[in-house]
């Protein structure tokens, strides 16, 4: 899109601590984010600031030290911790001789790399593309060259101005693309929603542990790593909880503090997972030192996405790094789960998570006893259908005698058409 220095793998890093505790971020996790970013680490250069510099965001002096760590080192990028302007990021690289990039354009850099799915791929191209269309330019010699011809002398369009009306129409055709993919999505819900299947979706700030935990309960194979990210496109699983039946388990992206708005708003369509579900499973690193930060920072992305009122549960992972943790539920006053400790590597506690999924989900059951004459045998079909049979037997008269256990809904469901018929067979 427009002129830049080649991007290479040996980078820069610059941390700023700023006076606003709002704006700050860790340098822990950028280094997390650039190693899984695949780049290497030559120098981290730090400084505090009351507030960032207008046009070089470190201001002249610390600029100047920074383009003397990137000559000497031969570094080929320089990496920011903080957001940059688009005209702060054109001054850096007018000093710096290399291309600069800041935490937005690095996460998206990371989400590009781990997409794998169709629609992954669609919506951080849409991210990047929204992100970018800040950021035109003028990196050519060519943007005043001029359209030709009779009739069509004048200022003609410049080079930006194609790559914005280019980026315009990319982005509506990927708008529109990803509008059928989230109707889908919706469709794939409603069916959920008709046959009452519950759904539980994992939430957790990245590299919390929420891929290894969803690999252990359904024993499904998807991709798990000590690093930032690693899982991006969502993953939906069944299975089996007792006085529950089918569940749907959903594993999701993870968050990050000040996730870049673009990348939220690009993946509303799998973030609705979340938003739509009957319970959240917010997984934390107990073993994380910031893990007080990264609730807060998880819980703010679940408030911009509107899903901060689906009822929660906290996960907290890893107690296999701690000493004297034992896997155990703690409930409030009123005797509800409110804290599960486990942990997703050794299997320790997940026991106690499917106990925890069936006390929450579980529907208020029904224990009917029936002695249904021989010539209403068409009931057989019905309850084994329904998976409700307890136990059954026969009566010297040929009755079939059966113990019923099944969901309130459905025994009143099965009353509303056949009620005379069926308090007939019940046995007091």
């Amino acid at each position: 899109m427009f002129d830049r220095y080649e991007a290479g793998e040996q980078a820069v890093l610059v941390h700023v601590d700023l006076d606003d505790e709002v704006a700050r971020e860790d340098l822990e996790e950028l280094k997390l984010l650039v190693s899984s970013a695949g780049v290497q680490t030559l120098a981290v250069i730090t400084a505090s600031r009351a507030k960032p510099d207008p046009k070089y965001f470190i201001g002249t002096g610390k600029a100047e030290e920074v383009q003397q760590a990137v000559k000497a080192l031969e570094a080929n990028v320089v990496i920011f911790n903080h957001a940059l302007s688009p005209s702060q990021e054109k001054n850096l690289e007018s000093i710096f001789k290399c291309r600069v990039l800041d935490r937005t354009t690095l996460i998206l850099d990371i989400f590009a790399q781990r997409a794998r799915t169709h629609e992954g791929n669609l919506q951080v191209e849409l991210a990047q593309l929204k992100h970018i269309s800040t950021r035109l330019i003028r990196g050519w010699t060519h943007l005043e060259r001029q359209k030709g011809g009779i009739g069509l002398r004048g200022p003609g369009e410049t080079q930006l101005e194609t790559d914005r009306r280019l980026i315009r129409g990319r982005i509506k055709n990927i708008q529109a693309r990803l509008a059928k993919v989230e109707k889908q999505r919706e469709q794939g819900r409603r069916s959920r929603k008709r046959s009452d299947v519950p759904t539980v979706s994992l939430v957790g700030y990245t590299n919390a542990g929420k891929s290894t935990l969803f690999n252990r309960i359904t024993a499904a194979d998807v991709y798990a790593a000590d690093q930032l990210f690693a899982t991006l496109d969502p993953t939906l699983r069944r299975i089996e909880l007792n006085d529950v039946g089918n569940t749907i388990l959903a594993d999701t992206v993870g968050f990050i503090r000040h996730l870049p708005h673009d990348l939220v708003a690009a993946f509303k369509a799998t973030l609705q997972e979340t938003r739509d579900a009957d319970l959240q499973l917010h997984v934390i690193d107990v073993a994380d030192e910031r893990r007080g930060e990264n609730i807060e920072a998880v819980n703010n992305v679940l408030q911009e996405i509107e899903a901060d009122d689906v009822p929660q549960i906290l996960v907290y992972n890893k107690i296999d790094q701690l000493e004297d943790i034992n896997p155990h539920i703690d409930r409030d006053d009123e005797g509800n789960i409110i804290r599960i400790w486990l942990s997703a590597q050794t299997g320790e506690g997940c026991d106690l998570l499917l106990q925890a999924l069936t006390e929450c989900l579980a529907k208020k059951m029904v224990e009917v006893k029936l002695a249904i004459p021989p010539s209403e045998q068409k009931w057989r079909g019905v309850f084994f259908e329904l998976n409700c049979i307890e136990n059954e037997s026969y009566s010297d008269e040929g009755n079939w005698l059966v113990d019923l256990r099944l969901p309130n809904d459905e025994w009143n469901r099965l009353l509303k058409n056949n009620q005379d018929q069926l308090n007939k067979f019940i046995i007091h």
